[in-house]
């Protein structure tokens, strides 16, 4: 069965060749025997997956199909609230903490007949490009173990890569999906934000989370993304009316579809077999009808600094409310209301999360709101606006996902300028609120796998996954799985 695609093995099941139960065990049996390898799960949810997965089977029996995917299991990054099952943001902030509340997309997953077997590993408060900022250490790389699985949504990338799960949800600020796909050599959606509900995913910077599908192609990412989106009335902020439906009728030409290539993207790229294997994936485009466009993406200078603004700056608001009182960790040394504040958020929260809350309240101050914060907002403004402009001339945007490839451990900390630059390209698109797909497109020459992304218009996002679609109809780099996994 893990030779099969997420909707094949739905379909298997609805032919009655597997149980739903027989898959759920085979995955967590596949959890058991590789994850103490890869690290890629914080909490794996046995009892509770065996259980639903009875439900489910009945519901099958009866006739009730359900979704395209019931009855397939899927894993969920550990900052998406799940009823009775701790989530714990990979932070010592969070342990123990077990919501009693399921996020949206839990309720559409369940609803949808799939299974959640476990919570992935994940940069605390999902703030990092490498994974090592977790208190249970990185989730590892399924290709080489001395490299990281990528951050912040490493561990669902890893999981969906290992084949410890069909499908897995991580979330994106500005990149955490698309980068660790690259890392991972798996396929993973950034959807339109406003397009899937924020509701019971433990925030980060709310104008940029967006929660997305990572999974081995894009036929099944495009499945769950029909699943979790739509509109909810607990979000304001998901506008979106209905669900998408995706074409599933395979196009072979893209006569028409102008692609546009960032030059100054590929100039700033670290490593030639990166530039080489994107540009690679271009010329399939261009073989299959496309006209390509070479062009200077605007603000590339300037729009990791408004993103890390914006960014820390709703940290440090989204955060303020861990303080020891209502739930989470609490210093046993305080004694003074105080010291609850002001040691349980010293003792709870790592380096990485403590240094963006300050940061983020330092260019909120009353002193340097108009320097720093205004003026991020403003810039902000101007690279939508430029991205609007650059839709009027194309219909898709190609560029790398990274200009670096998967870090070594440790190389996180020893080369911190090379990684704050990890998400140079994903950044803009979350700024600009606009949907991305990351797809595989070759490796480097140590076999690490290499990435790229396809940007569309906002709310284009079945554009996106019939563009991707046809590229991996052309090539085989999603069937390749790791030789560590």
């Amino acid at each position: 069965m893990f030779d099969m695609t997420a909707l094949e093995l739905s379909a298997a099941i609805k032919e009655k060749k597997f149980s739903v139960s027989e898959v759920v065990s085979a995955y967590i049996d596949a959890i058991e025997k590789k994850d103490k390898q890869l690290n890629a799960f914080i909490t794996v949810s046995k009892e509770k997956a065996l259980l639903r997965a009875k439900e489910i089977q009945s519901l099958i029996e009866s006739g009730d199909s359900i979704s395209p995917l019931a009855g397939v299991p899927i894993a969920l990054k550990d900052n998406i609230s799940t009823m009775g099952i701790e989530t714990t943001c990979a932070s010592k902030m969070l342990q123990g903490y077990t919501p009693v509340f399921n996020a949206t997309v839990v309720e559409k997953l369940e609803s949808a007949g799939m299974i959640v077997i476990g919570k992935t590993n994940m940069d605390e408060f999902a703030m990092g490009v490498s994974g090592e900022t977790s208190i249970f250490s990185a989730a590892l790389n399924p290709w080489d173990v001395s490299h990281v699985s990528g951050g912040s949504s490493g561990g669902s990338a890893a999981a969906a890569a290992a084949d410890l799960a069909p499908l897995s949800l991580g979330s994106d600020t500005g990149g955490s999906i698309r980068l660790p796909c690259s890392f991972c050599g798996v396929t993973g959606i950034k959807p339109s934000y406003g397009a899937v509900s924020r509701h019971g995913l433990v925030a980060h910077a709310s104008s940029l989370d967006q929660i997305g599908p990572i999974g081995r192609n894009i036929n099944d990412c495009a499945a769950l993304l029909s699943i979790i989106s739509g509109q909810d009335g607990r979000d304001g902020t998901c506008v979106i009316e209905k669900p998408f439906k995706f074409d599933t009728a395979f196009h072979e030409k893209l006569d028409g579809v102008k692609i546009g290539i960032p030059r100054n993207y590929f100039d700033s790229v670290t490593y030639e077999d990166v530039k080489h294997a994107v540009l690679a994936a271009a010329d399939e485009f261009k073989a299959a009808g496309a006209s390509l466009e070479e062009f200077e993406m605007p603000f590339m200078d300037n729009a990791l600094s408004v993103y890390n603004i914006i960014s820390c700056a709703e940290a440090s608001s989204n955060l303020s409310k861990f303080d020891g009182l209502k739930y989470g960790y609490r210093s046993a040394d305080a004694k003074t209301l105080s010291e609850v504040y002001r040691l349980s958020r010293s003792e709870g929260f790592g380096f990485d999360v403590k240094k963006k809350i300050m940061f983020g309240s330092f260019v909120l101050s009353s002193e340097y709101y108009n320097s720093y914060f205004k003026k991020a907002l403003q810039a902000r403004a101007l690279i939508k606006d430029a991205y609007n402009k650059l839709f009027e001339r194309f219909d898709i945007i190609l560029s790398p996902v990274t200009p670096v490839k998967a870090f070594l451990l440790g190389e996180y900390k020893s080369d911190p300028e090379k990684t704050r630059k990890a998400d140079v390209f994903t950044a803009p698109v979350n700024l600009a609120g606009l949907p991305a797909v990351s797809l595989p497109c070759g490796f480097d020459k140590q076999g690490l796998p290499i990435g790229f992304q396809l940007i569309g218009k906002a709310f284009y996002d079945d554009k996106l996954v019939e563009t991707a679609r046809l590229y991996q109809n052309r090539t085989d780099h999603h069937t390749k799985t790791g030789s560590a996994s």
